[in-house]
């Protein structure tokens, strides 16, 4: 750890899985689905299909894929496997929840860093989430954005080079996230000081976000961004 935490000038984060509880909006979804077709779900059970579907050579941009994602999990979870039940899906992203600490969190780091989104979801949907959290960020880059979805390295460099444009560079930067996979071992391999929100930690596998090769010990690592917000707030007062 090369760094603490008061050194950084800016926090970067994920988005869905690390503000936005997207899993719990999924199994709410499917869930809803399923009652109307008189049935019920397993909620780890479709995470589970819901993460092998999704990885798949023909996916489509987040949260659009949902429609095809759905259409591919549908008959395993005994659902319709009706287009309009993946349109519902997708749509659903519209009213996904922050974790409930996610707002206070980050209007408190607001006071002490410039706050910079880096969401593999489309812009569209970013619009609703990014309200949903109060609307903190300084800057935010979406797939739309980048042309890219992480964690290709091309996302972050799109990133370091905004940073780069307001007179600083990637070692002003802590990334905050919860996927193994998507931030926290491209972070490493970029030499960019990383921060797990381990939001799974009181559940076992990986959930709806794809499993990685290999596990990545992060700089920093928290249960909540309650708990980052506290640490900083204390590195802070003896500063």
């Amino acid at each position: 750890m090369s760094k603490s935490l008061p050194e950084f000038k800016y926090l970067t984060f994920d988005v869905v899985g690390t503000l936005i509880d997207f899993e719990g909006g999924l199994k709410t979804c499917l869930a809803e689905i399923a009652a109307e077709a008189a049935s019920e779900i397993d909620g780890e059970q479709a995470l589970s299909l819901y993460r092998e579907a999704r990885y798949s050579d023909d996916a489509d941009l987040f949260p659009d894929d949902l429609v095809r994602v759905y259409l591919a999990i549908a008959p395993k979870l005994g659902l319709p496997a009706d287009h309009k039940y993946g349109e519902r899906l997708r749509d659903s992203a519209k009213s996904w929840k922050g974790f409930p600490d996610s707002a206070a969190a980050l209007a408190r780091l607001a006071k002490n860093y410039r706050l910079v989104a880096m969401t593999n979801a489309r812009r569209w949907a970013f619009a609703f989430f990014e309200k949903e959290l109060g609307n903190p960020f300084h800057a935010a880059f979406t797939a739309d954005d980048t042309g890219t979805e992480k964690p290709d390295p091309a996302f972050f460099e799109t990133v370091f080079a905004y940073i780069a444009s307001e007179g600083h560079s990637k070692d002003d930067i802590l990334h905050v996230a919860q996927s193994q996979y998507h931030d926290i071992g491209i972070s490493r391999k970029l030499r960019l000081t990383n921060c797990w929100i381990e939001r799974r930690h009181a559940e076992k596998g990986y959930g709806g976000t794809i499993e990685p090769a290999e596990f990545t010990t992060p700089d920093y690592h928290f249960t909540s961004m309650a708990d980052l917000a506290d640490a900083v707030a204390a590195a802070h007062a003896c500063f």
